[in-house]
C-alpha cells in the first residue's frame, strides 16, 4: 500500500511506526533463502515461484548487460541513461578478474576498471544492479576472464574440484562481496545490487569433468552463499544448480525453460541480441523483431526477468579479446551501438515493448494464467487477477504464415513469426513484428587531416609519418632461450605478449641446395616466415578452427640458413572444457623435404625469444614520441612486413564519436596517447558466400543475417573521446604483414539516412480521448543535426525497406512535397498517417488500407 503524507495526521502516523518497530519477525516463504520478512523501513531482495521479490514486491525487471571494461567512466552516465530511458530495470555486468589482478596479489580497480564507481552511476540513475562474478566470464574475453597466472600455480586445474583454484576462486568471490560490502553497494545497504552470479554456463561444458564437477558445483554454491550477501545467487545455464541458487537460462530463446524448482522463478540471463565477430567472420546481425518475439515469448511463458546480451557491447581494448580470433570491435547489434549510439529501430522497438510488458506487471506477477492452443503455431494465454486486471499474449510462431487468432469472439490478425499483447485483453497494444521506429543509417564521415607541427604549433593537411623496423629474430642475447625441441607459446610467454619468436638452423650439408618444401603444424593462431631475414609468407587459422598447417617452397642457400618464424596469438581460448590447457604457437612436426629426402626439424635445437623490440622500448607510449629509435626518413616504408609507424593529428571538432580507418592495413595493433585501441586485421576479409537476404521468420543462428561479406570483417576502431586531446594526439601502430599508413583516416560517426515505414493497420501505443493513437512515424537526427533532403515519400503502398523502396501501385504523387515541406531543416518531424491522407485531399486508392514510407538524409547543422 502507498501512503501519501498529507493523507493521515501525524499522531496516526506514529501509531503505525511503534508497531512496525515492535512486530515480530516473519520467516519468509518466498524462497528457500532464511531471510527474515522485510519490516516496511527494511529494504530485502528474495524471490518466490514467479518473481525477484524487492521490499516484499515482486518486479517484472528487464536487465541491460553493459560491461565496464568496454567503454570508458565518462561514457558510462550516458550509456546507462539510454538503458534507462529504453525501458530497462536492470544493469548487468561480469567482473573481469585478469583485469583486476594482473599480478597475484596486485589488485587496479581505477579507470575502465572502476567496477564501484561503475554501479554507483547505475545507483545514481535510479537502476538495480546485477554483479556477475564469476569469476569466469567468458564473454569472449581473453582466457574467459582469468588471469594467465592462475594457470602456473603449483597443482592447480581449473573450473574444478581441485584445492588450489577453489582456494584462489573463494579469495577474489570474497575481495569482490567485501568491496561491495564496505561501499554499502547491495540492496539491503541502501544500494542497487539485488542479485549476483557464481560461476558461468559451466553445465554447457561440465560433462568430461565427471564426478569432480558436480562436487565443484555445490561447492561454488555453498561459498557464494556463505558470503552473506542477503540478495539471491545465480548460476546460469545450470540445471543442477544446488537450492537456493536460481538456475537460470542463456541462448537466443529461452520461452520453454523450466527452473530445477517449482520454488524458483523464470529467469533469462542472457538474451543475444546479435553475435560477436570474428576476424575472418562476417558482421552478425540479430533483427529486433526475433529479438522481441523471443522476450514476447519467454515472458507469455511466466519469465519475468529478462537481460539482453549484449544491450551495448562496445570495444575489447589492448589485448582484452579472447576466442581466440575475436574481433576488437564487441557491437553485438546491440540497442546501443559500440560508440554509444542509440542503434534504431531496435533500442526504440524494444522501448515499446518494455513499456507494454511494464502495463501488464500485475496480471503478469499476481494473476492466474490460462494458456490455449489453437494449431498451426497459435497460441494464447491470458493472465488475469482476481480484481480483473488483464493482460493477454497471442502467438503465432508458424515462419511463413500470418494467422487470424480468434480470442474471445474477437478475430485479430497475428503476423507471422509475432506475438502481439494487449494489456487490457482487448486493444492490440503491441505486435513484435510490426515496427513503428525509423531505422537510422549511421554514416562514417571522414574528417580533414589535422596535424600539429611538432616545436612550431602549426597545423598541416597530411601526416608525417616516422618508422621503426622491428628486428627479425634475436634482438636481446641475453634473453634468449635455448631448447632442444618446441616449445608452448603459451607456456613460454605466460601472456605478457602476443609475440614469441621460434629460430632455428637449417645446414645445407643435411639437405640439397634448392628447393625444398616447409611442413609444419600449428595450434594457432598466426605465423610469419622468414628465411636468412626474408619475408616469406604467412599462415594462419580461424575461428572454427584456430589450428592450421602449412606448406611453403624454400630456396635454401649454401651452408648455413636460419628458419625464424613469429607466432602470435589472436587472444587466448575463452569456453570449453580444459580450455585452459589450449596449447598455442608451433607444436609440430616441423620438416624439410626435397625429392625423397625429409628432415624433421622438431627436436633441433631452438631459440625462442619473447616479445618484440618494439614493446619493450615501450614505442606505443607518448615518453617514447621523441625517442632516438623512430626514422623520419622522406621515403615512408609501405607493404613491409614488421614495421612500427608513428605519427600525430588534431582531434576531430564536434563531439561525434571517433575512430580511425584501418582498411589500408595489414595485421597489427594501434593505441592512441598510449590507450591501446586493440588488435586488427584489415587484409583477414569475410567470405562472399556468406551473406543472405535476411528474414525475421524462423529461428535465428549466429550465421543468419550476416553482412559486409567480401570485406574485412573489421575496418573502423573507436577512439572514446576521453582518449584524445584537442591539439596534439600520438597515434603509433605495429603492422605485421604489411600496409599503407598514407592511406589512414579519421572519421566521425553520426546518423546519415533515416527511414520510416508506418501502416494504417499497425497498432500503436496509447490512446488519445479513449481514441486508439493513429500510427504517426518520427524521423529523427542526431544531435546537432537536421534533416536535409528527402530521397523517397510514398503514400499509398510502398514496397522495400531502407535505402531500397520502391513505389508500390498505390502512390499519391503528392507524398514528396508534402514530407519536404513537413521535415527539412529540422531536427526531427511527425507525420501522421491520418494526417497525409487529409494534406492530400484525395484516397490514392478506396478502400485499402495504406501506408507512409519516408528515406530522409542528416546533415550536421554546419553543412546546411
Amino acid at each position: 500500500m502507498n501512503i501519501k503524507l498529507g493523507d493521515f495526521s501525524l499522531t496516526l502516523i506514529l501509531m503505525m511506526f511503534i508497531m512496525a518497530s515492535t512486530s515480530k519477525s516473519i520467516s519468509s516463504t518466498q524462497s528457500s533463502f532464511n531471510y527474515t520478512k522485510a519490516e516496511p523501513q527494511q529494504r530485502s531482495v528474495t524471490y518466490d515461484e514467479r518473481a525477484i521479490v524487492i521490499d516484499g514486491e515482486r518486479k517484472l525487471l528487464i536487465s541491460a548487460s553493459i560491461h565496464y571494461p568496454r567503454s570508458t567512466p565518462e561514457m558510462w552516465p550516458d550509456l546507462i541513461a539510454k538503458a534507462k530511458e529504453g525501458g530497462v530495470d536492470v544493469i548487468e555486468s561480469y567482473m573481469f578478474w585478469n583485469m583486476h589482478e594482473p599480478q597475484r596479489g596486485q589488485f587496479v580497480f581505477e579507470g575502465r576498471l572502476d567496477l564501484i564507481r561503475f554501479i554507483r552511476e547505475t545507483h545514481k540513475a535510479g537502476l538495480y544492479f546485477h554483479l556477475r562474478i564469476g569469476p569466469y566470464a567468458c564473454a569472449e574475453w581473453n582466457y574467459g576472464g582469468f588471469p594467465a597466472w592462475l594457470h602456473f600455480l603449483e597443482g592447480i586445474r581449473l573450473r574444478t574440484d581441485n584445492a588450489v583454484f577453489k582456494s584462489e576462486m573463494e579469495r577474489i568471490t570474497t575481495k569482490i562481496v567485501d568491496m561491495v560490502k564496505d561501499e554499502k553497494l547491495f540492496y539491503w545497504q541502501g544500494g542497487p545490487v539485488i542479485m549476483a552470479q557464481i560461476e558461468n554456463e559451466y553445465g554447457l561444458i561440465n560433462k568430461p569433468y565427471e564426478a569432480a564437477g558436480k562436487r565443484y558445483v555445490k561447492w561454488a554454491a555453498k561459498m557464494a552463499l556463505g558470503l552473506d550477501t542477503k540478495v539471491p545467487w545465480v548460476m546460469c545455464a545450470q540445471k543442477d544448480a544446488p537450492d537456493p541458487v536460481i538456475n537460470t537460462c542463456n541462448g537466443f530463446y529461452c520461452d520453454h525453460f523450466k527452473p530445477n524448482s517449482p520454488k524458483k522463478p523464470k529467469i533469462w540471463t542472457e538474451n543475444w541480441t546479435g553475435w560477436f565477430l570474428a576476424f575472418g567472420g562476417t558482421k552478425p546481425r540479430r533483427p529486433v523483431e526475433d529479438v522481441a518475439f523471443a522476450v514476447a515469448r519467454f515472458f507469455q511463458s511466466g519469465g519475468t526477468f529478462q537481460n539482453y546480451y549484449m544491450y551495448h557491447g562496445g570495444t575489447n581494448f589492448e589485448r582484452t579479446a579472447g576466442g581466440p580470433f575475436i574481433a576488437t570491435s564487441y557491437d553485438y547489434d546491440a540497442p546501443v551501438d559500440e560508440y554509444g549510439l542509440i542503434n534504431q529501430p531496435k533500442w526504440g522497438h524494444l522501448k515499446d515493448l518494455h513499456d507494454t510488458l511494464h502495463a501488464c506487471e500485475r496480471p503478469l506477477l499476481h494473476g492466474t494464467v490460462q494458456h490455449s492452443t489453437q494449431g498451426h503455431g497459435i497460441v494464447t494465454s491470458v493472465y488475469k487477477t482476481k480484481e480483473d486486471e488483464c493482460c493477454a499474449f497471442l502467438s503465432n510462431k508458424d515462419d511463413k504464415f500470418d494467422k487470424q487468432v480468434y480470442f474471445r469472439g474477437t478475430p485479430y490478425q497475428v503476423p507471422a513469426w509475432s506475438v502481439s499483447l494487449l494489456p487490457d485483453c482487448k486493444t492490440v497494444a503491441f505486435n513484435t513484428a510490426q515496427v513503428k521506429h525509423q531505422t537510422t543509417v549511421m554514416n562514417m564521415n571522414t574528417v580533414e587531416q589535422k596535424q600539429v607541427v611538432p616545436f612550431y604549433g602549426r597545423e598541416k593537411s597530411t601526416f608525417t609519418w616516422e618508422s621503426f623496423k622491428e628486428p627479425i629474430g634475436i634482438w636481446d642475447a641475453n634473453k634468449v632461450i635455448i631448447y632442444n625441441g618446441l616449445k608452448d607459446q603459451m607456456n613460454t610467454t605466460r601472456d605478457t605478449t602476443d609475440y614469441m619468436w621460434y629460430i632455428t638452423s637449417v645446414y645445407s650439408s643435411n639437405i640439397s641446395v634448392g628447393i625444398s618444401q616447409l611442413s609444419l603444424r600449428s595450434l594457432g593462431h598466426s605465423l610469419l616466415i622468414f628465411l636468412n631475414g626474408e619475408f616469406k609468407g604467412h599462415a594462419f587459422g580461424s575461428y572454427e578452427r584456430e589450428k592450421f598447417q602449412l606448406q611453403l617452397p624454400l630456396k635454401l642457400k649454401d651452408g648455413k640458413n636460419e628458419l625464424a618464424f613469429l607466432s602470435t596469438t589472436v587472444g587466448l581460448k575463452n569456453f570449453g572444457p580444459f580450455f585452459d590447457i589450449a596449447g598455442t604457437g608451433i607444436d609440430g612436426p616441423v620438416s624439410l623435404t626435397q625429392a625423397k629426402t625429409k628432415i624433421d626439424i622438431s627436436k633441433n635445437q631452438w631459440k625462442y625469444q619473447i616479445g618484440l623490440l618494439g614493446e619493450k622500448l615501450n614505442l606505443q607510449s607518448e615518453r617514447m614520441n621523441l625517442s632516438t629509435h623512430w626514422d623520419a626518413n622522406e621515403e615512408l616504408p609501405i607493404s613491409q612486413p614488421m614495421i612500427w609507424y608513428k605519427t600525430s593529428f588534431i582531434s576531430p571538432s564536434g563531439y561525434d564519436p571517433v575512430a580511425i580507418n584501418l582498411e589500408s592495413m595489414g595485421k597489427g595493433a594501434v593505441w592512441v596517447n598510449g590507450h591501446g585501441l586493440g588488435r586488427y586485421w584489415s587484409d583477414y576479409t569475410a567470405s562472399n558466400l556468406e551473406c543472405e537476404k535476411c528474414s525475421y521468420r524462423g529461428k535465428y543462428h549466429a550465421g543468419k543475417c550476416s553482412q559486409h561479406c567480401g570485406q574485412p570483417s573489421q575496418r573502423w576502431f573507436h577512439i572514446p573521446r576521453a582518449w584524445v586531446k584537442p591539439t596534439y594526439n600520438l597515434l603509433v601502430i605495429f603492422e605485421e604483414t604489411g600496409g599503407d599508413p598514407s592511406q589512414i583516416r579519421f572519421v566521425t560517426r553520426a546518423p546519415g539516412t533515416v527511414c520510416s515505414h508506418v501502416s494504417e493497420a499497425q497498432p500503436m501505443l496509447g490512446t488519445v480521448n479513449g481514441t486508439l493513437e493513429a500510427p504517426t512515424m518520427m524521423i529523427e537526427c542526431g544531435p546537432n543535426q537536421k534533416i536535409s533532403s528527402i530521397g523517397f515519400a510514398s503514400y499509398g503502398s510502398p514496397r522495400g525497406s531502407c535505402q531500397d523502396f520502391t513505389h508500390g501501385r498505390c502512390h499519391a504523387y503528392e507524398s514528396l512535397d508534402i514530407v519536404r515541406q513537413a521535415c527539412i531543416g529540422k531536427q526531427q518531424c511527425s507525420l501522421s498517417v491520418k494526417r497525409m491522407g487529409n494534406l492530400i485531399g484525395k484516397d490514392p486508392c478506396p478502400g485499402r488500407p495504406k501506408s507512409l514510407a519516408v528515406q530522409a538524409l542528416c546533415a550536421s547543422e554546419s553543412r546546411n
